[in-house]
């Protein structure tokens, strides 16, 4: 076991959520606001694997869920930047406020 309670862990990844979301929802730069949720979604992997450091084997595989949360924000950051970037080209600009014109 080591010798770092889980609580410190815990106490990093509230701090990264908050930092994330914070991040996510002050920003109006669409690509800060993705970089906001990655935050977020990293703070959640880190209290996955702290709790499977921590509790019995075989209780909770929090590394098995960390890695399908890598996956999909990988696949998150991948076409948001795709759909950014696209509108960036078609707009000229990557600020959020420019995007309410696409409101069906």
């Amino acid at each position: 076991m080591s010798d770092v309670p889980v609580e410190a862990y815990l106490g990093v990844a509230a701090l990264l959520f908050g930092l994330g979301l914070f991040t996510a929802l002050r920003r109006t730069n669409a690509i800060m606001i993705l970089m906001g949720i990655e935050l977020m979604l990293n703070a959640v992997n880190l209290n996955l694997v702290a709790f499977s450091r921590y509790l019995p084997s075989g209780l909770v595989d929090g590394q098995v869920f960390a890695v399908f949360v890598i996956t999909v924000a990988a696949a998150e950051a991948a076409i948001g930047l795709g759909i950014i970037l696209m509108l960036a080209r078609k707009r000229g600009s990557v600020d959020v406020r420019d995007f309410m014109e696409l409101k069906g």
